[in-house]
């Protein structure tokens, strides 16, 4: 039996009784260490992620290999991983163009690789990493260096590929170029990141709580403002780069009339899946872009890797995005904490 936090549809609960079954072939049974608590994981708790009932929670999370299914030589038991929520197939069309994150086999597809009492229940972002035991698929876990606690090598599965991924893949953001990242969040703060360890020479960081400046400055933020409504003080001509990380709509349409000439807004934020943003037609034609960004557009098995390497080099930061750990039997307790906007990410571990 194994320990995990299940939706039901109406509550959230910890349990000890889910069954996982046996690695099949391409596919790796991990045991989890830690796992992040995302914002998308409240998410589906709240409806503005639909997902089928019920599901094991967790996307971003970091363990020890225990088992291989057939075919599977690039892990081994022992060695520890990172999971990627892209279970991509590696043959289709966008796979070979190198965009595993557009691959329609990995996309709205949930495997059920769980039960209890002997109902299935779904995997959440082909992952669920609150669970003691997950199994995912081979692309799925990539090996890390064994000197990474795994308590921050969980965070880059979902935190870090998507705000660091969405600077340097996705915006390619470049040497003494100006970012504006609206929201300090877990997703912000390694936007801000990315944007230092791409050479952003000004990175303004926006944020409503000015208890965030003092984390938004050490992650790489040049200035900091409690609202957009200072920025173009700083930046007369608009930014170059501006990243939506809230995923609220009316701060869509404030990240697009920040941008300069040829400026980006890069939507990272969630809103409701029905949700409708606007902005000025007329504006765009000054050779402006709008950019959805899914998962930092990554290539997980390249870009965990590369991640881990700066962080071991100095230059990631890691460790410094875990606020607080938490049992998996305080859960709720680490709920309260992250709507509370009192933790940067908090971690569960087993």
């Amino acid at each position: 039996m194994v320990r995990g936090v299940v939706f039901d549809g109406k509550r959230v609960e910890v349990v000890d009784d889910l069954e996982i079954r046996d690695p099949g072939p391409g596919e790796v049974l991990v045991a989890i260490a830690a796992a992040g608590l995302c914002h998308s994981d409240l998410s589906v708790i709240d409806g503005t992620i639909p997902f089928p009932p019920p599901v094991v929670l967790g996307h971003e999370g970091a363990g020890v290999v225990e088992a291989v299914g057939a075919g599977v030589g690039h892990v081994a038991p022992g060695d520890h991983v990172a999971l990627s929520t892209i279970a991509s197939c590696g043959a289709c069309a966008e796979c070979n163009r190198g965009r595993p994150t557009m691959c329609r086999k990995a996309i709205g597809r949930p495997d059920k690789t769980f039960s209890r009492g002997g109902r299935p229940i779904y995997q959440f972002a082909a992952n669920s990493a609150f669970a003691e035991r997950t199994i995912v698929k081979a692309v799925q876990a990539v090996k890390i260096a064994d000197d990474i606690p795994l308590t921050s090598a969980a965070l880059i599965g979902c935190g870090v590929v998507t705000g660091v991924g969405a600077v340097l893949n996705r915006a390619k953001v470049d040497r003494g170029e100006s970012v504006v990242v609206i929201g300090t969040g877990g997703i912000g703060l390694n936007v801000l990141q990315g944007a230092r360890i791409a050479g952003a020479t000004r990175i303004v960081a926006v944020d409503a709580n000015p208890e965030k400046e003092a984390v938004a400055r050490q992650f790489g933020a040049t200035h900091f403002l409690r609202s957009t409504e200072g920025v173009k003080e700083i930046l007369p001509d608009g930014a170059d780069h501006a990243f939506e990380c809230v995923g609220r709509v009316e701060l869509v349409r404030e990240a697009i009339d920040l941008l300069d000439r040829h400026g980006q807004a890069v939507l990272l934020g969630m809103p409701a899946a029905t949700a409708e943003a606007s902005f000025v037609v007329a504006s765009m034609f000054l050779d402006k872009s709008i950019l959805g960004c899914r998962y930092g557009s990554a290539r997980p098995q390249r870009d965990f890797a590369l991640y881990a390497e700066l962080y071991r080099s100095g230059r990631l930061m890691l460790d410094e995005l875990v606020t607080a750990t938490y049992p998996v039997e305080d859960f709720a307790k680490a709920v309260q904490d992250a709507e509370a906007g009192r933790v940067a990410r908090g971690v569960l571990t087993f």
